[in-house]
């Protein structure tokens, strides 16, 4: 059984998507996914802060000093639904001005407990990191001995994960054999924007001509992309 302690993501991840990085966050997503129980519990008390936060399309996490409890139970959960899961990660881009990690993968995820079931999405998946102490890497004294304290340099840790799905791939998760119903629904509604498009015509040359007129008070956004 693999060691998650040997995990790079804590490691400060790279400006760019090399194939080194690529391998780092692959390595640390397979630990999280595809290990025995107890070495994927590991992993997520190894990466995330205590506080962290978990949003999917069909679940999310509370907010609180203790939250990661909540994301071990559901990775604990999506390993009973699906003992074995692979998964590959295809991009990985890092945001240095807003320490965000974008990777982007695909993974195979069936139930047990219906034979014909699979499911074979992609996904983007954001994760907000931070930095701190290094948890493992206790402070010596002068004789080499550790002392109990953690170490002053810092490493990465994940505060957020995103998992971000196009509506025709988390519906393969409940639905995998009408998931092509999704497409089509899209492309429908394309020829439907074509024509009206062409119908509401006049609309356009208003816009281009008179909206600058039309003033409606509203509130800035606010920016979340689920962190």
């Amino acid at each position: 059984m693999d060691d998650p302690g040997e995990f790079p993501l804590c490691s400060p991840p790279r400006p760019r998507a090399d194939t080194s990085s690529v391998a780092d966050i692959e390595l640390v997503i397979q630990h999280l996914v595809s290990t025995p129980p107890s070495v994927q519990q590991a992993a997520v008390e190894k990466y995330f802060t205590s506080d962290g936060q978990f949003v999917h399309p069909f679940c999310r996490t509370i907010n609180f000093a203790n939250s990661r409890y909540q994301i071990e139970r559901i990775y604990r959960w999506y390993k009973i639904l699906s003992p074995k899961i692979s998964a590959k990660v295809h991009s990985v881009s890092f945001d240095e001005k807003n320490n965000v990690l974008y990777v982007g993968l695909t993974q195979v995820f069936a139930i047990w407990a219906i034979p014909t079931h699979r499911s074979e999405v992609s996904l983007v998946t954001v994760l907000h990191l931070v930095q701190g102490p290094d948890k493992d890497a206790p402070v010596l004294d002068h004789k080499g001995i550790p002392t109990g304290q953690p170490q002053g340099r810092n490493k990465w840790y994940i505060q957020s994960q995103n998992d971000l799905y196009q509506t025709d791939q988390f519906i393969k998760f409940v639905l995998p054999w009408l998931a092509w119903l999704v497409p089509l629904q899209q492309f429908i509604a394309t020829l439907v924007c074509i024509f009206f498009s062409y119908v509401f015509a006049p609309l356009t040359w208003w816009e281009e001509n008179k909206q600058a007129h039309f003033v409606r008070p509203e509130k800035p956004p606010v920016w979340d992309d689920g962190k």
